[in-house]
């Protein structure tokens, strides 16, 4: 009996006792609540701050943020606001001594802190805050196509369409036409959809065994990219986990052109199995070995690219050549046993009838007989006719400036040429005439690598595809002019004429032989493990040598090598410079780029000629002080230095011909101002006013205190990315070549003299964190900024009653404006501003981008357009997102502004995409959207039912989340529609271009037995995830029973279908069953492969 009573005793105790002592600790210890909470909510900042870096950095790089994130985010402002709030109000709620008041208080704030605890434990995104949007395909243009070729890519189409049919290759001597053939095959299999993706990829490096390592991982960073796909490390065996996982989920063609050696195809992560009957990935390869392809890389179907007719011979040369030349009855006989000479080798013919173009009859009777009395080569793989073709374009060249460049072009390695590489080393060799500076140099250089290109003996570079480990510099900002690329059958007819005097260039490997009256040499060290001691070459005046060996250079290796004028040791490994390296008297460019190891350069101010110094990513630890004897310096490149620590003063300063400074992610170290008693070490930014030529300039500067005051240098510079504060992510990619990026800094800094005159220089201008600015672009009087062409502001409460942008500011050529996290603002442009004054200042506007202001009510100005005025009609992208209190657009008399945006949408003729996320405005029940539209994302409109599109031919995303009405999706086309009422792969066949579908949270409804195809359409992230989960469980022998579990609309009667798909495809199970409960009718239908 006694037991029971104890028991009873402790549950009372438990029930009555414990709460009451709860209670009474809200009254008495709501103190020690209080501070509990600020502790909790401080921790909750800080974890806020966390993951907004990785947001911001994910958004930067362009991914869509994850919604869990995103929700998780809005949870932790919105909790965060009231708990501050909470605290702020703790004075007035107890201010009187009253019971009531502290037990509520402490009361809210214990359960506020639990609240909160929670939202922490929610901060766990194992697939990480982002996700990659599906970039388009790629697309190829520029070539032509031949008559002749038609049976050869009908053959190769129909093996791209045959399932059995994995590997596909096509074989031909060099300069036939393998690589235009293989555009003209993407291009169709593009145009008829037969795969999700295609992916391109020049391999010319597979001649190069050395570069096997880099080059496969260049290829899987290709791959990824084109799929979305982010490597986090660069082991290559991850990589290829990953690729190979993701590409047997997807259809895609991956075509590998000038494959010269064996690829392994399981290192890249490329699922290839000839037996296997998935229809995953197939592979399109060019090679000139017929047996590389059958034999090595396995190819099933092999196809050879035969030598054009004499008629498409013809007609390819007269639409290079000119029409004219058929027009032309004296010349057309010669210019017919001209192209006869070309033996229908598409190369040949090009270059020989650009070289010819517009030329009088006797040079055309010369080059006939240039071309008839050629001598013999033994160049491999290049016939006797097409180097004699080459030859003649080549000696057809004007000036020695233009061939000296095409042979120094032909002499680097296999592959891209970088533009910077290209001035470094003309620079050196003084190879351009009557230069006065180094601006003067590159457009010089750019002038002639064009004539090169129209010539047919330079191609561009796709800088796109590049993934490797270099940064172009400011220098060259255009994707046009970041590098080019040569023809591989050029190349080799470029280093053959190179070799022979009186050029003397040689290009080798492990071999110094019969190098003594050379005065080119470009030497990879592949198995050598020692330098000769002393190479006697009197006329050298270019070295390149490369080694992934730790070889030594001894200390007298440079000693026979007086005339030498470019030296570069880029990626080689020594510690300190040779000792005979100072002595080189002519030397005017020395690359050591990526030199990990190197850590002392003493010695280097003996080099008084020296025009361009580069140690990119080298480990040097400090400027010696005898650098400033560089007096000719011309370029100084120190990006990504991270472990230089000591630039002694006055050295800069001293540089008195430096034009370009680069020291991007680099020194950091600056004194805050110039010291003269001897006690500082490092130099200052003041210095740099010194440098009277400096035009181009590379610099973080991680505190605004180093700034100089005098910054005079800033309103001389043409070009520069300057960082003043510390940023997480600092774009090394220049889009532009005006570039200031602020974070964190007094606003004082842009009233500066020399700062002024810069912002009206800049093209791109990057503000967060300001402080001390307020009315920063309210000004007094009439300002323009006639270049900017992108501003982003983020994090900044100077604006003026709520008003970022004054009636007297004005941007146009401004393209694109992004805001962020501007907590007072209430409108973008002041109240008074029309639409049409304000149409006309912001006339070039291509791109709007407003997130996360919390009390902005309005985004353009006042007013409507009239019939002669279209709104801003070159926007391209709109995007709103987080903007709770937004009430307009434009603020016009229809009281839905939103409605009256898409009224007017067909007059945003150019828009492509448009993003609307939880913003206050409402949206009608039904909406409509034109052709032009690439991208939609809509969320968080609870009122609207039905999304009209009219003919939507280039729709590729499409994504609605939390439209609680949205019923169905209704498409116009020649006055018919066709309605959408649920979530389906067939929605790719009336959207043809459609690469990614999100339906979430959207009361769409659910048709019963309707035909439901794959069709390779990404229906979401989390939908493919769960598919593969189901699918997987499906094949276990010890799960019987599996369920799919989600709200309704959501898209589980199609997962369930696609599943069911997939069963069949992989004859999982002999026969399957589906019934629908939702009526309890227990009505069932069998599915065969038939159904589908």
């Amino acid at each position: 009996m006694t037991e029971i009573v104890t028991a009873v005793a402790e549950k009372v105790s438990e029930y009555m006792v414990a709460p009451i002592g709860r209670q009474l600790g809200y009254l008495f210890c709501y103190r020690s609540h209080i501070d509990e909470l600020r502790k909790i909510v401080e921790k909750l900042g800080k974890a806020r701050d966390d993951v907004q870096i990785s947001v911001d950095e994910a958004t930067r790089r362009g991914d869509e943020i994850r919604p869990i994130v995103q929700d998780w985010l809005n949870r932790v402002k919105q909790i965060k606001r009231e708990a501050e709030e909470l605290m702020k109000d703790e004075n007035n709620r107890i201010r009187c001594f009253s019971l009531k008041s502290r037990y509520q208080l402490g009361r809210e704030a214990y359960k506020k802190a639990h609240v909160i605890v929670g939202i922490q434990e929610a901060r766990d995104f194992p697939d990480g805050v982002s996700y990659r949007l599906p970039p388009r395909t790629a697309t190829f243009k520029g070539y032509e196509s031949f008559d002749s070729r038609a049976s050869t890519l009908n053959k190769i189409m129909d093996a791209l369409r045959d399932d059995k049919t994995k590997m596909i290759g096509v074989w031909g001597m060099g300069g036939v036409g393998k690589t235009t053939l293989l555009k003209q095959v993407a291009e169709l299999a593009k145009q008829q959809n037969l795969f999700t993706a295609q992916v391109y990829v020049q391999v010319s490096w597979t001649r190069e065994p050395e570069k096997f390592q880099q080059g496969i991982l260049d290829i899987q960073q290709q791959i990824g990219g084109m799929l979305g796909l982010e490597f986090k490390n660069e082991a290559q065996s991850t990589n290829a986990a990953q690729l190979m996982q993701r590409l047997k989920k997807e259809k895609i063609l991956i075509v590998l052109d000038d494959v010269w050696k064996e690829v392994n195809l399981e290192e890249v992560g490329i699922p290839y199995c000839k037996d296997d009957d998935q229809k995953d990935c197939k592979i399109l390869l060019a090679s000139r070995d017929k047996d590389l392809l059958l034999q090595d890389m396995g190819a099933q179907e092999c196809f050879p690219v035969q030598h054009l007719p004499p008629e498409e011979a013809w007609q390819l040369f007269k639409m290079t050549a000119g029409d004219s030349v058929e027009n032309d009855h004296e010349l057309l006989p010669t210019a017919r046993k001209v192209v006869e000479e070309c033996q229908g080798l598409p190369v040949a013919i090009v270059t020989t009838a650009k070289a010819l173009k517009g030329k009088n009859m006797a040079v055309w009777k010369n080059a006939l007989e240039e071309l008839r009395s050629s001598a013999p080569t033994n160049i491999r793989g290049v016939e006797e006719k097409v180097y004699a073709c080459l030859e003649l374009s080549y000696n057809h060249l004007k000036g020695t400036e233009l061939k000296s460049l095409f042979l120094l072009c032909g002499m680097l390695s296999y592959g891209d040429i970088w533009m910077d590489d290209l001035l470094s080393y003309a620079m050196g060799l003084d190879l351009f005439d009557r230069i006065k500076s180094l601006e003067e140099a590159r457009n010089k250089l750019i002038a002639l690598l064009t004539t090169l290109k129209t010539s047919s003996l330079l191609l561009e570079g796709d800088y796109r595809c590049y993934f490797g480990g270099r940064e172009p510099t400011l220098l060259f900002v255009d994707d046009d002019n970041k590098y080019v690329r040569m023809h591989d059958v050029v190349r080799d007819v470029a280093r053959y004429i190179a070799s022979k005097d009186p050029h003397r260039f040689v290009v080798r490997e492990d071999d110094w032989s019969k190098t003594d009256e050379s005065k080119y040499i470009s030497l990879y060290c592949k198995a050598m493990h020692e330098l000769p001691q002393r190479l006697v070459c009197p006329k050298l005046q270019f070295l390149l040598l490369r080694s992934n060996l730790n070889i030594k250079i001894p200390n007298t290796f440079f000693d026979g090598m007086n005339q030498l004028k470019v030296l570069d040791l880029s990626r080689m490994d020594f510690e300190t410079l040779p000792s005979t390296l100072q002595f080189l008297a002519n030397l005017g460019t020395l690359c050591l780029d990526q030199c990990y190891k190197l850590i002392d350069i003493t010695g280097i101010g003996e080099l008084k000629k020296l025009q361009v110094l580069s140690m990119v990513s080298s480990y040097i630890l400090q400027l010696p002080k005898e650098m400033g004897q560089l007096t000719n310096l011309r370029l100084l490149n120190l990006n990504d230095c991270m472990e230089l620590k000591v630039i002694p003063q006055n050295i800069l300063s001293k540089l008195s011909g430096l034009e370009c400074l680069f020291m991007r992610s680099s020194f950091s170290k600056w004194e805050v101002a110039e010291v003269s008693n001897g006690e500082s070490n490092n130099a200052c930014l003041s210095e740099l006013n010194h440098l009277e030529h400096l035009r181009t300039i590379e610099i973080d500067i991680p505190d605004v205190e180093m700034a100089p005051e005098k910054d005079t240098f800033f309103q001389n510079l043409t070009s520069c990315a300057i960082c003043i504060g510390v940023f997480v992510d600092f774009e090394k990619y220049f889009e532009r070549s005006k570039i200031l990026r602020l974070n964190g800094v007094i606003g004082s800094l842009l009233l500066r003299n020399g700062m002024r005159k810069l912002l009206q220089k800049i093209e791109e201008l990057e503000l967060s964190n300001l402080y001390g600015a307020k009315g920063l672009f309210s000004p007094p009087v009439p300002v323009s900024f006639h270049n900017l062409k992108c501003l982003s502001i983020s994090y900044y409460e100077g604006t003026v009653n709520g008003v970022l942008f004054g009636e007297q500011v004005s941007f146009p050529n401004l393209e694109k404006l992004k805001l962020k996290g501007l907590s007072m603002l209430k409108t973008i442009w002041h109240p008074q501003l029309s639409l049409k004054s304000l149409d006309k200042s912001l006339q070039n506007l291509k791109e709007v981008i407003v997130d996360d202001c919390e009390v902005l009510e309005r985004v353009f100005g006042h007013g409507e357009p009239n019939g002669e005025n279209r709104i801003f009609p070159k926007m391209e992208i709109l995007k709103l997102r987080e903007l709770p209190k937004l009430k307009h657009l434009f603020n016009t008399q229809d009281n839905n502004d939103m409605r009256y945006f898409l009224s007017k949408f067909k007059d945003f003729h150019h828009m492509k995409e448009l993003h609307i996320i939880n913003c206050g405005m409402p949206l009608d029940d039904k909406v409509s959207f034109s052709s032009n539209l690439e991208v939609l994302v809509l969320e968080r409109f609870p009122k609207l039912s039905e999304i009209d599109f009219e003919n939507p031919q280039q729709l590729r995303i499409l994504s609605l989340k939390k439209l609680p009405n949205l019923r169905g999706i209704v498409r116009y086309k020649d006055g018919n529609a066709s309605k959408i009422c649920r979530l389906s792969p067939s929605m790719s066949e009336i959207f043809h271009s459609l690469k990614c579908l999100q339906i979430i949270d959207c009361k769409m409804e659910d048709r019963r037995y309707v035909h439901t195809p794959t069709n390779g359409l990404v229906l979401s992230n989390e939908k493919v995830t769960i598919f593969d989960e189901i699918m997987d469980a499906l094949r276990k022998d010890d799960i019987n029973c599996i369920g799919v579990v989600g709200i309704g609309g959501v898209g589980k009667t199609t997962l369930v279908k696609q599943v069911a798909h997939q069963v069949v495809q992989e004859k999982l199970f002999t026969t399957q069953v589906y019934i629908d409960l939702s009526s309890m009718t227990g009505h069932s239908n069998e599915l065969g492969e038939e159904d589908y």
